[in-house]
């Protein structure tokens, strides 16, 4: 069974009563991924992070995370769901790197420290060895067909690391590559964290279809390409100047208690959060997590009346 384009991204962009990618079984998009998934291998490394943007994948309901893991992406390395670890890991993370290079996908999760020469962050040992998180980036990034930077940290500005007093030189992904003169292509799946069908979605069309159209901040268009205040299902009240005094309050818009969501752009007002129960706005306030200057720009996140 084979999945058109077309359909896979009407799957991604459609949602089935708040429902998105991660939580539709869909036949089709598993058997693709699977064939893919023996062409193509991904490597998962983590910097200076909070691990968030794993721990949102593992929300994955159908395909469940475990069929992803194994079946559909092809994880050869990732630091928190292998079972493997130490040289032994390392080893295999290498090995794989080497017997695909320019095929492999890179996934990194989290900033790359630069201060120090890049000893903030040790990602593991390898002959005795420490091995940093900005050699492994600049190694895995030249081999790598294509490398995707998951979450705020990986992003822009590097998220919370890279916010002001960021005495390590957190910096994102981008940066690393720019300044190293690296031309693999970057791929932004910015959040804080990226809702899990972001980073599916976005791994499933690199594997089956090459990378997908990008906006100016190199994010997939699929999922950033349209303004949660416009969008948003309080977008009346804000028109009607009806504002809401305290999250608690349903019935108004929350623009004046800090929500970031006219300088937001991303799906999650129609996309949906732990198996479609809420997202941001229906409980707080957007952040802007998806935006680049990331925390700093963006604060303060919530504003008294």
């Amino acid at each position: 069974m084979s999945l058109e384009r077309r359909d896979f991204l009407k799957l991604c962009a459609g949602t089935v009563a708040g429902l998105g990618l991660s939580q539709v079984f869909h036949p089709g998009l598993v058997m693709a991924l699977e064939q893919a998934a023996k062409k193509a291998p991904v490597i998962w490394i983590q910097g200076q992070g909070c691990t968030g943007c794993s721990v949102s994948l593992l929300n994955s309901v159908h395909p469940s995370i475990k069929e992803i893991l194994l079946n559909i992406i092809s994880l050869e390395y990732h630091p928190t769901v292998m079972g493997a670890e130490g040289e032994l890991a390392l080893e295999h993370m290498y090995a794989v790197a080497e017997q695909y290079k320019g095929k492999f996908f890179l996934a990194i999760e989290g900033s790359i420290p630069k201060a120090a020469q890049g000893k903030y962050c040790i990602v593991g040992e390898l002959g005795h060895r420490e091995i940093t998180m900005l050699e492994l980036v600049q190694e895995l990034g030249k081999k790598a067909a294509a490398t995707l930077a998951l979450g705020a940290c990986a992003c822009f500005s590097a998220g919370i690391p890279g916010a002001e007093g960021n005495l390590t030189e957190a910096t994102s992904v981008t940066g690393i590559f720019k300044e190293n003169k690296i031309s693999t292509p970057v791929i932004n799946v910015p959040g804080c964290p990226p809702h899990p069908d972001w980073m599916v979605g976005t791994i499933a069309h690199v594997l089956m279809y090459g990378i997908p159209e990008l906006d100016d901040n190199g994010r997939p268009k699929l999922f950033y390409g349209r303004n949660v205040h416009e969008n948003c299902p309080y977008r009346g009240y804000y028109e009607d100047e009806n504002f809401s005094k305290t999250f608690t309050q349903k019935q108004g818009c929350r623009y004046n208690l800090g929500c970031k969501g006219p300088v937001a752009n991303c799906d999650a007002w129609k996309r949906h959060w732990n198996n479609g129960v809420n997202w941001c706005v229906e409980n707080a306030v957007c952040i802007g997590c998806v935006e680049p200057g990331f925390p700093d720009d963006m604060s303060p996140f919530y504003e008294s009346l």
